[in-house]
């Protein structure tokens, strides 16, 4: 799966199941590097997603990683506390954001 299609199957997702995600406000920007990498930008607004290409210079909450370990992410094989201890996720901005998204991602089944 691409990096353009995981996109649009998490916009889908999170769609068809806005529950997860309400009462959530929280903007976030990923680098995702590698051969199939790009920045992207998910912003949560109480039950809304929104998938920005290109990332967002004013995120809450910035993470940098590669494309094997973000599809990991997503898929729940990857903790993002050893992620971040082990350098294989880089967080700027609120960690504590990172937590909650990786969280809100459980929820869904990408």
């Amino acid at each position: 799966m691409s990096m353009e299609e995981v996109w649009t199957e998490i916009e889908k997702q999170t769609k068809e199941h806005p529950e997860h995600i309400e009462g959530v406000n929280a903007s976030f920007s990923f680098d995702i590097t590698g051969d199939d990498g790009a920045a992207y930008g998910l912003i949560f607004n109480d039950g809304n997603a929104k998938i920005v290409e290109g990332g967002l210079d004013d995120a809450e909450c910035a993470l940098t990683m590669n494309v094997k370990n973000f599809k990991k992410l997503l898929q729940g094989d990857l903790n993002s506390t050893t992620a971040f201890m082990t350098g294989r996720l880089k967080v700027k901005g609120n960690i504590g954001l990172a937590l909650k998204l990786e969280s809100i991602l459980k929820k869904y089944s990408f």
